[in-house]
């Protein structure tokens, strides 16, 4: 049940997203000439009649009389005029679309690639961009310009469709019209120039308007409607909770880079559409010389460098369909795939059927066959690809004339070759050897373990004959006399493949574990740099040094904080500056290596946590690095996923600290407010009571009576004005930038001081003082001092037994740097230890402590602030024979400067201004 509510949930929540952001209605047609533009102006007359907000963003009339009548009543942006090669392009102003914000705008030929310099660089991106700003859009599109369908309508027409429009744009339909006309009618209409002149006419009935064809089409059409219609109703029941929202299964498509590769993503995206699932495109890196990440080899081979390049054609085609992308890394390509099948949660594999060998068919060694026998859960779709016997015949053509082999492999087979027949030979003559097959063999293993496979075998082959020729008799001769040369020959050619087949085995996969390693490497760096970083700022800071280190590239960061942008500073220019923001409004990459805004030299990406947007990286690569391999693009959005995630738990982090905080400061403020609320209360009923009772009683009291009244007032009041003087002066050491001035005094001018004051207000306090120190002048604020002695003398008198003297002693402290100690002790009940470290805390009097009988619990904290602020410190300790508690201050001695005229005010002399934190 639980399962179900949360399909339920999740379907709501996508129907509220889906209806909060910027929906898309499609005008589909199956050809040019349906009347798409035609049906898409009839229905904005409809909803401007309706006093809705529609503007015309861009509508090609081409010239058709009935088309330009439906425009008459519209509001029409106009176009922005583009300059190219001394030429001006009319192209829709998005800019201005965006700043005018209508409910609705009309966007003719969805599939139609902008001028050079626009800000996209298909038609179709800026009508995302319309969305994600809120806006509806209605457009046109006919059904060969989905990207998914291209293989097919090619296969239909025979045209291949060059401006195409990815699938994912359809993910935020809000309605899909099919516009349709019979195939004869259609050619009725091309026949009387309705669509296009006389002479392109002619041309398209031959080609592409053919009856078969249009038919062919329309049945597409047809097709892709109805599956977009299902997808809708299932979501909107599932938001309803009507029905069972159905399991998601994973489609997971194996491309291999072998001329089939986009067919194949294609292919599988339908398969994927047409049961509503998510799906991911993969590849598996067996480590051979065709990788990019084998960083022992110089360059890559032509075959090799056009199998990386289809490769990366393919994954950019299945990011534009909403698919995954990875590349996988082992030797065994089958048991790479059924992994990540299982990662993924995936049921059905898509894989190519391709050409394969003889012997792999003889010793069912096929992939197709691998999967079969150990993919037992697993749906197998196997998708023929017709135009791969054309790639392998246009790649021999163009590797004709040419050697197998690049030329470093060439050199490494021939060196070893003769390296092999030189030893042999100095074996022979000094040593007297007659057996030299384990010599070549040797030579072999070494061509194995640096090159390719079909390296090791031309070498095996050449040794073979080499020893055969040289060193078997008759020598000379490729004639073997006996039946155990014979027998040594064929053991020695079947050795040298065996061996040289796992040797050069053995190479792949270190270098795919080597690539898998330092791609694993450079994450545990990043993720360790950013597991140290305490707030967004060191995020930031180790973000752009790993992605610097990692990548060679110059980093740009910013990333949101709660005061403003944080960001790593680069300069940037305002074309780079504007690619950024765009990346880190829409949440999708820009600049170099994509198609928006290629002007800036500049990649960025989005940083981001699901559908949380966060900021923005930006990378340089090298301007040599005209293409962005794979790996590398995998590496960067990896990394920049980590460093999302540490941006969110830093901020996790401060919310969780500021929370905290919050609870503590509101903890004080109950605190304070109970403590003044009862303690400011005693003095003032006392003072109330006695102003009452002379008042009202006065006359009829005898003057003992009325001075004892009155002395009550005065008491009170003087300890109510304490308690007031402790909560300004707790207020006054918390300000940020205030500071105290120093003056040299006396220690026994302050203490008599504090006495004296202590002695008025608690006439029977008795204070016993000891001076065991040489200098008695220190460089303080006399009045805070003078409190703080006050505040720790009257907390003792309070906890000592009545007629019990406090013991105050001032005498040399231990440390570093000179220092007085002043111990104030009384013989009260004293402190535990573990209680010892919070009698400075703010009201903690109001828990429990040694103190706060008739107080707020702020003295002691009083005094630990003003002796912090003259860079000294506080403790209790036991008292003597474990009686009482010793409070001790201790405060730095500073040596007393040389004064030439003795009556000359020493603090005009010697000022020192103490900033308090």
């Amino acid at each position: 049940m639980g399962a179900e509510n949360s399909e339920q949930a999740d379907a709501m929540l996508g129907e509220l997203q889906r209806q909060a952001a910027g929906r898309l209605t499609v005008f589909l047609g199956a050809a040019p000439g349906v009347g798409k533009t035609y049906a898409m102006l009839n229905r904005a007359q409809e909803l401007a009649k309706q006093q809705v907000d529609v503007l015309v963003g861009v509508v090609e009339t081409h010239g058709r009389q009935d088309t330009q009548a439906m425009l008459k009543g519209l509001a029409i942006q106009p176009r922005k005029l583009v300059r190219y090669r001394g030429r001006q392009l009319e192209e829709m102003d998005l800019d201005a679309l965006l700043a005018r914000r209508p409910a609705i705008v009309l966007v003719d030929e969805l599939a139609h690639r902008n001028a050079p310099g626009s800000r996209h660089e298909r038609r179709w991106q800026d009508v995302m961009e319309l969305l994600d700003a809120g806006i509806d859009v209605y457009t046109t599109i006919n059904v060969q310009h989905l990207e998914s369908l291209n293989d097919e309508v090619h296969q239909i027409t025979g045209v291949r469709v060059s401006e195409t429009v990815p699938d994912l744009v359809f993910e935020r339909l809000r309605d899909i019209r099919l516009v349709d006309l019979p195939a004869r009618e259609l050619i009725e209409r091309l026949n009387q120039g309705k669509i296009y002149l006389p002479e392109q006419a002619t041309q398209a009935l031959q080609a592409f308007f053919s009856p078969s064809n249009l038919t062919a089409l329309r049945e597409l059409a047809m097709q892709t409607v109805a599956s977009h219609v299902d997808a809708d109703l299932r979501e909107s029941r599932a938001a309803r909770g009507l029905t069972n929202a159905p399991i998601q299964r994973h489609v997971l498509v194996a491309i291999d880079g072998r001329g089939q590769s986009e067919y194949l993503v294609r292919a599988g995206g339908r398969v994927a559409e047409r049961r509503g699932v998510p799906w991911s495109v993969v590849s598996v890196d067996t480590g051979h010389a065709n990788s990019a990440s084998a960083p022992e080899l110089p360059a890559l081979s032509e075959r090799s460098q056009a199998r990386q390049m289809e490769l990366d054609r393919a994954f950019a085609l299945a990011r534009n369909l909403g698919a995954g992308t990875e590349m996988l890394y082992g030797h065994d390509v089958a048991q790479a795939l059924l992994d990540a099948a299982a990662i993924r949660g995936a049921r059905s594999i898509v894989i190519g059927r391709g050409r394969e060998s003889f012997w792999h068919r003889i010793f069912n060694t096929t992939l197709i066959e691998q999967l079969l026998a150990r993919g037992a859960h697993y749906e197998l779709t196997i998708v023929g690809a017709p135009m791969l016997a054309q790639y392998k015949r246009r790649l021999r053509l163009a590797e004709s004339g040419a050697q197998h082999t690049p030329g470093r492999e060439a050199l490494l087979v021939t060196t070893a070759v003769a390296g092999a027949i030189g030893v042999s030979l100095l074996a022979e003559r000094l040593l007297g050897l007659t057996e030299y097959s384990i010599i070549f063999l040797l030579a072999v293993l070494l061509v194995a373990s640096r090159t390719r496979m079909a390296a090791a075998v031309v070498t095996s082959v050449l040794c073979f004959l080499v020893y055969n020729f040289g060193f078997i008799e008759p020598r000379m001769t490729l004639h073997i006399d006996t039946a155990r040369g014979m027998m040594t020959m064929v053991f020695f050619l079947a050795a040298a493949l065996i061996a040289g087949r796992l040797a050069s085995r053995l190479r792949m996969q270190v270098v795919a574990l080597r690539a898998a390693n330092a791609h694993a490497t450079a994450m545990q760096n990043l993720g360790r740099q950013l597991a140290q970083a305490a707030d967004l700022g060191q995020v930031i800071q180790a973000g752009a040094t790993a992605l610097q280190d990692t990548l060679k590239a110059q980093a740009w960061l910013q990333i949101n904080a709660v005061n403003g942008p944080l960001s790593t500073y680069k300069e940037l220019s305002e074309k780079d500056r504007h690619a950024a923001q765009w990346s880190r409004r829409h949440g999708l990459a820009s600049g170099r290596y994509t198609d928006t805004l290629t002007s800036s030299p500049w990649w960025f990406l989005p940083i981001r946590v699901e559908h949380k947007l966060l900021g923005v990286v930006g990378l340089r690569m090298p301007s040599a690095m005209t293409r962005l391999p794979f790996e590398q693009r995998r590496l960067a959005e990896s990394m920049v996923d980590d460093i999302a995630q540490a941006a969110i738990r830093t901020g996790l982090v401060a919310e969780l600290e500021s929370a905290r905080v919050s609870a503590e400061t509101e903890r004080l403020r109950s605190a304070l407010l109970s403590s003044v609320s009862h303690d400011l209360r005693s003095p003032l009923a006392s003072m109330i009571g006695a102003a009452d009772s002379l008042s009202s009683y006065g006359s009829q009291m005898d003057a003992q009576d009325r001075r004892s009244l009155l002395e009550t007032i005065r008491l009170e009041g003087e300890r109510l004005d304490r308690y007031i003087q402790n909560l300004l002066d707790m207020t006054m050491l918390g300000q940020d930038g205030l500071s105290l001035t120093r003056e040299w005094i006396g220690i026994d001018e302050l203490l008599g001081s504090a006495i004296r004051r202590l002695q008025r207000y608690i006439p029977q306090a008795k204070i016993e003082s000891t001076m065991a120190i040489e200098q008695r002048l220190l460089h303080v604020h006399p009045a805070l001092i003078e409190q703080a002695l006050f505040n720790v003398m009257e907390n003792a008198v309070k906890f000592s037994p009545p007629d019990t003297p406090i013991h105050v002693r001032v005498h040399p402290g231990q440390g570093d740097s000179p220092q007085v100690w002043i111990d104030i002790a009384d013989r009260g009940p004293g402190i535990p230890e573990a209680e010892r470290r919070k009698v400075f805390d703010m009201f903690y009097s109001v828990e429990r402590g040694d103190r706060g009988q008739r107080g707020t619990g702020l003295g002691l904290a009083i005094v630990q602030g003003i002796v912090a602020a003259h860079m000294g410190k506080t403790e209790a300790l036991p008292g003597a024979d474990g009686v009482g508690t010793v409070i001790r201050i201790c405060l730095p001695l500073t040596p007393v400067p040389e004064i030439d005229e003795p009556h000359q005010d020493a603090s005009h002399e010697h000022p020192n201004h103490v900033h308090l934190a």
